[in-house]
């Protein structure tokens, strides 16, 4: 995967990036003046990111995989240590399906009835591969949801989740917060080593 120079990532205009950040030349970026991405991220070909007014905050330790989309109006937040596996669809704008408005981007808004709202996706989160998340959506910290599951409301943290709507199926450990303290221990001493 050929990825951008950070000379480069900082010719895109995005609104802040952070060191370590790895993203391929085969991905898209749209509103990059609204997207702002912290540390040690990763996103792979072929993603697309299109920030409306609301913005796309991404932060520190996340890996979005392949053919994944995060596309809306509305804020999308995805925060430390979350994954997006492959072909996850992230929206935070919604179309009126009614059949009493006109749908699609290329029609005047006067005559479309678009809704927007904000999703966060909460830290140690894992969205599973060809899940959608709608808008207005909050997953909980540490919660993972299953491959194929269609995410329409909010989930509570550290619960495994799956289904068409998601739907809590257990506890999820939250084991993984001691080594994320240990991971980042042995990150900050690696970081002084190398300054």
């Amino acid at each position: 995967m050929a990825m951008y120079t950070t000379q480069e990532l900082k010719s895109l205009g995005f609104a802040s990036v952070g060191s370590n950040v790895l993203i391929s030349r085969q991905a898209s970026f749209y509103g990059t003046a609204r997207i702002s991405i912290g540390d040690n991220v990763r996103i792979d070909d072929f993603c697309v990111l299109s920030a409306g007014a609301g913005g796309i905050t991404i932060g520190s330790h996340i890996h979005i995989a392949v053919y994944s989309s995060i596309i809306g109006a509305g804020s999308v937040t995805l925060n430390d240590f979350c994954n997006i596996s492959s072909r996850v669809s992230i929206y935070s704008s919604n179309d009126d399906y009614s059949g009493e408005y006109m749908t699609n981007p290329m029609v005047d808004a006067c005559y479309t009835n678009v809704s927007h709202a904000p999703v966060v996706i909460g830290k140690h989160v894992i969205v599973g591969s060809g899940s959608i998340v709608l808008p207005g959506v909050t997953l909980g910290d540490g919660c993972a949801v299953g491959a194929l599951s269609l995410v329409t409301k909010s989930l509570d943290a550290w619960g495994v989740y799956v289904g068409q709507p998601a739907k809590y199926i257990k506890a999820r450990s939250c084991d993984l917060l001691a080594l994320e303290e240990k991971f980042l221990l042995r990150y900050q001493a690696m970081s002084s080593e190398n300054k």
